[in-house]
């Protein structure tokens, strides 16, 4: 008898030392606190929404930029659908136009960043060279 609990006590504490009582702990405790914290704070923030919507609206291009206003055209343009492939097409043009803008104006920021960092590199080598 005393054989089977001396190895059942045994088997336990190769369990809990196999389980790494303090790396289960660490979790225990990160997962607790993660969710007691108030990480939503932004969601009744109403002037967030505000600037959410003034942000999308303030393009000036015509195209609908919601899906109200994606069902309302639709609605609109219903019973002609050459119609309503010149607008997709031309929206679509527009949007194109967009991105493109906004991507050539990151390649250009990203390549003037990377000149200037290559710059600043070499001046780096050349005080570490001097010295």
């Amino acid at each position: 008898m005393t054989n089977l609990i001396s190895r059942t006590i045994s088997h336990i504490s190769s369990l809990l030392k196999g389980l790494q009582t303090k790396s289960l702990l660490a979790v225990v405790l990160a997962g607790f606190l993660m969710l007691t914290t108030n990480v939503g704070y932004g969601h009744n923030d109403k002037a967030l929404g505000e600037r959410v919507r003034e942000q999308v609206q303030q393009d000036d291009s015509q195209r609908p930029k919601t899906i109200g206003e994606w069902n309302k055209e639709a609605r609109e343009t219903e019973g002609s659908p050459g119609k309503r492939l010149q607008k997709i097409g031309e929206e679509s043009a527009e949007a194109f136009k967009q991105f493109g803008s906004g991507y050539v104006e990151g390649a250009q920021k990203t390549a003037s960043d990377v000149g200037e960092s290559a710059a600043q590199t070499g001046k780096d080598i050349s005080k570490q060279v001097r010295r």
